[in-house]
């Protein structure tokens, strides 16, 4: 997309922490924010948790500039993962400097930029069913009968890759898993997770 360099050579280089809250969902933000460098995790707050990651962005790249192609609210919380330096864009510039650009071009780019925000609505909605639930459906899709014939499963990656592949934060999952070991539904804390109440997990996932 656009270089940062052809558009905001005056704005300042900010360096936010890790953990600060780069862009706040369902607001309409004054300025287009372009990370340099380091990452930034898009989801969905629960108060001041991710309780709902989509994905993960790293500088340099422009971050959720389709909101300011179609003069909507952002789509999504964006926090720093590390240590993040930006630069904060006016939207007035920017969209002066997209005026800039051919018609055809500009076509394009509002097309694709409605193609974006389509997807990204989307893999919000399907975060309708809830982290229990999506937690409960991939333990059944991954267990396995033991030799007691017990359903179980093999934790083979790390809790945060599992989480990140069900698009929740590494905390929730495991607060979901001691939640289920609570109402007994699963037992173990180590690598090997029994399925103590399959029907009950099905029942918890809508399978």
């Amino acid at each position: 997309m656009l270089s940062i360099h052809t558009i905001a050579r005056a704005v300042k280089r900010e360096v936010t922490a890790r953990g600060a809250l780069l862009l706040r969902r369902a607001n309409l933000s004054p300025w287009v924010t372009y990370v340099e460098s380091g990452r930034v995790a898009l989801g969905i707050m629960d108060g001041d948790v991710m309780e709902h990651q989509l994905g993960v962005v790293e500088g340099p790249c422009w971050l959720e500039a389709t909101s300011a192609v179609l003069n909507l609210p952002h789509a999504v919380d964006a926090v720093a993962e590390t240590e993040v330096t930006l630069r904060r864009v006016p939207v007035a510039e920017f969209l002066r400097s997209l005026s800039t650009m051919s018609m055809s071009a500009q076509t394009v780019l509002r097309d694709v930029a409605k193609a974006h925000r389509q997807q990204t609505e989307l893999a919000i909605s399907r975060l309708a069913k809830d982290a229990e639930a999506r937690c409960a459906e991939w333990l059944l899709q991954h267990a396995q009968t033991g030799d007691r014939g017990v359903l179980a499963v093999l934790l083979q990656q790390r809790k945060r890759s599992v989480a990140a592949q069900l698009g929740i934060a590494p905390e929730t999952f495991s607060r979901v898993l001691r939640h289920m070991r609570e109402r007994s539904l699963i037992s173990g804390s180590g690598r090997t997770l029994n399925l103590v109440d399959p029907g009950g997990l099905r029942l918890l996932a809508g399978v």
